[in-house]
């Protein structure tokens, strides 16, 4: 099992992607810990419910993250004990020549939001970037979904 995610996050330009996504999946998350060094995350996508911890990323691309599957009771369990706000997003996958992006049209407070992500195998891997894809905001945490859930993306001054 590799505890590293070596990933990079962009702004998306337009909705086109959706044309392209073969599957897509409505996600509730929330936080029990959401320190830089160490968030950890509750989340029910789809059927399926999560525990997940990530680390500190040292570069903005690559941290440690431990992630394992939770029964649904398991989640709504803990979501009272997770810090007051949650994020609400529909994912989307989208496969471009081999590579993964999962496209996360966020709802409710971060509504307006578009951030695709595309996991790579190292940080100096090749991938192709569709035509709806935009800024890179890889290593701005502010992007981070921990960080959404206490500063929402319709406070920011656009």
């Amino acid at each position: 099992m590799n505890f590293i995610e070596i990933e990079r996050k962009f702004l998306v330009r337009n909705t086109d992607f959706i044309s392209q996504s073969h599957k897509n999946t409505q996600i509730i998350q929330a936080f029990l810990n959401t320190d830089p060094c160490r968030t950890v995350r509750v989340r029910l996508k789809g059927e399926k419910g999560y525990l997940t911890i990530k680390g500190e990323s040292t570069n903005g691309i690559s941290r440690f993250e431990w992630e394992k599957e939770i029964s649904v009771n398991d989640v709504y369990t803990l979501l009272p004990l997770c810090e007051p706000f949650s994020i609400e997003k529909t994912r989307y996958e989208v496969l471009i020549n081999h590579s993964l992006y999962e496209v996360d049209v966020f709802h409710g407070e971060n509504e307006g939001l578009i951030i695709a992500e595309i996991e790579l195998d190292n940080e100096y891997q090749f991938f192709e970037k569709p035509s709806w894809i935009g800024l890179e905001v890889t290593g701005d945490t502010r992007y981070y979904n921990s960080y959404l859930s206490k500063n929402p993306y319709k406070n920011w001054k656009q």
